[in-house]
């Protein structure tokens, strides 16, 4: 992991600021191949290569971690506001499938997700994407663990019109479970976004409670890209 010192900002710029880190040239980890398997985040094997942390307030602790005799990356947050983000540039004509797993033990009580206030979430996943060269076209869904709002909601975050967020999973029902997931991250950008993009260029993983000053743990286990 590649620490960042210096990238500290106000809260109330996390996602925004995180979109603005992240339109400097990308490495390429993923060909035309429509049978590959591109592993982005192996966190069973405890491998953070690559991956940078930006810090907004306080620093939510990432590190490996074994649960229910599974190695998997834990992340604790304590009214605090950082994330990891790794720069790829992923084919999505050939793997548009983001498969992934985590596990949560809390969810945050009485906030509102629309809302700056209430912009917190034990587990969010981000999949980054260019449409040019400046900032301000930086755009972001946002896969995310709510605490409030239903699953299969989706809603621009509150603090930037650039980024979409999208529940996968909600409330307390399945809190302590490791649940498993695959998008088809192109159909979900064109629904929810309207944009048809053929590529990204960054993942990232963020454990916040800054705005309700809570406290929440999360696991992530590994992350990748595939085909069909």
């Amino acid at each position: 992991m590649n620490n960042q010192p210096g990238l500290i900002h106000s809260a109330s710029a996390t996602t925004a600021t995180l979109l603005a880190a992240l339109i400097l040239p990308f490495a390429t980890v993923a060909g035309a191949d429509p049978g590959a398997r591109h592993v982005i985040g192996n966190f069973s094997a405890g491998n953070l290569a690559d991956w940078s942390e930006q810090v907004f307030k306080g620093r939510t602790v990432y590190q490996p971690a074994t649960i229910d005799d599974r190695q998997a990356l834990s992340a604790v947050s304590a009214a605090s506001a950082s994330g990891l983000h790794k720069k790829v540039n992923i084919d999505l004509a050939a793997t548009p499938y983001l498969e992934w797993s985590w596990r949560t033990d809390d969810i945050l009580r009485g906030i509102d997700e629309t809302t700056k206030a209430g912009d917190d979430y034990p587990l969010r996943l981000y999949v980054i994407f260019s449409r040019g060269w400046f900032f301000w076209q930086t755009y972001a869904l946002c896969y995310v663990w709510a605490s409030n709002k239903p699953a299969d909601a989706a809603w621009p975050n509150a603090y930037t019109s650039n980024t979409v967020q999208l529940a996968v999973q909600s409330g307390e029902a399945q809190l302590g479970e490791w649940l498993d997931y695959r998008r088809d991250v192109r159909a979900d950008i064109k629904r929810y976004m309207g944009f048809d993009v053929d590529h990204i260029d960054a993942v990232a993983i963020m454990t916040d409670t800054d705005n309700s000053a809570q406290r929440a743990s999360a696991w992530y286990g590994d992350i990748l890209f595939s085909g069909n």
